[in-house]
């Protein structure tokens, strides 16, 4: 089986399995608005989704957060049954996460042995 990547906010890539936690909370910018969801790594935080947009109170942006969290973990769960390495990203315009082959996104055929 392949290696499973997050991408992160600023597009660096942190492997799943070395993953120890995922938190949400408020946004960063805002208290009355928005979201933030980070993964640990190694006891360093690394931002998925800042987003300062999202209305409502702060327990109704937290349990938001928390299913986008819960479809951060299927999105990981579906990435490690592909034979190939996956990298899982968040699509903020469409709302869901995707996973693609890491030779589609570096353009780099895998070998054939």
């Amino acid at each position: 089986m392949g290696e499973v990547w997050i991408r992160t906010l600023g597009n660096g890539l942190v492997r799943a399995d070395r993953i120890t936690e995922i938190s949400s909370t408020r946004g960063s910018l805002h208290e009355d608005q928005g979201f933030s969801l980070k993964v640990i790594v190694d006891g360093k935080g690394h931002v998925v989704i800042d987003d300062g947009g999202l209305q409502g109170s702060l327990p109704e942006r937290l349990e938001y957060a928390r299913h986008v969290e819960d479809a951060l973990l299927l999105a990981i769960d579906e990435a490690h049954g592909s034979e190939t390495s996956m990298v899982v990203s968040y699509e903020p315009e469409r709302e869901r996460w995707s996973a693609a082959p890491v030779s589609v996104l570096t353009g780099r055929l895998p070998e054939v042995v």
